[in-house]
């Protein structure tokens, strides 16, 4: 995809913007340059950030989830649990996150999302076979934006310099 304003860089195109917030696609992922946040999100990056900013919805980001091959699934999960790890989820954020996720308290993904250790429970639910992945899905992100808003307020406060949390 060359054009005006766009460079390759290393065999990918990048489109170089100040003004606006832009996507593109290429070889199946949609990349964003983002005014402000000054750096290249993936999509899945972008999404899962705008939900736990609460810019996009989750049912949203639910639809886009479920638009993807299995294997790109697994690896968006594997994905949110870095997050959570990063962001310091605790069982408290998952029962709060449960609490926003739709997801009914005894589905499997639930049921382990509020066990400790915690970071043991989101490695079984990654685990979890392909029927299982929306409900981890909703389960893994709910619980990350619980965690990640918590973080935002406490040790990002007034000072953040993330990428992911200036999306806005």
């Amino acid at each position: 995809m060359k054009g005006v304003g766009a460079v390759e860089t290393s065999g990918r195109t990048t489109i170089r913007t100040a003004q606006t917030t832009r996507s593109w696609t290429q070889a199946g992922r949609t990349l964003y340059l983002s005014h402000g946040a000054g750096e290249h999100l993936r999509a899945s990056e972008r999404i899962i950030n705008e939900v736990a900013q609460g810019l996009r919805s989750l049912e949203d980001a639910v639809a886009w989830f479920s638009s993807l091959e299995q294997v790109e699934q697994r690896a968006v999960l594997h994905e949110v649990v870095r997050y959570s790890m990063q962001a310091h989820a605790t069982v408290n954020d998952a029962r709060d996150g449960l609490l926003r996720s739709g997801v009914k308290p005894t589905m499997t993904p639930a049921v382990l999302i509020v066990r400790e250790p915690i970071l043991e429970q989101m490695g079984k639910i990654i685990n979890l076979p392909p029927g299982e992945y929306v409900k981890s899905f909703r389960v893994l992100l709910s619980t990350f934006a619980v965690a990640d808003t918590r973080r935002r307020e406490t040790e990002c406060r007034g000072t953040c310099r993330h990428a992911w949390h200036n999306l806005s």
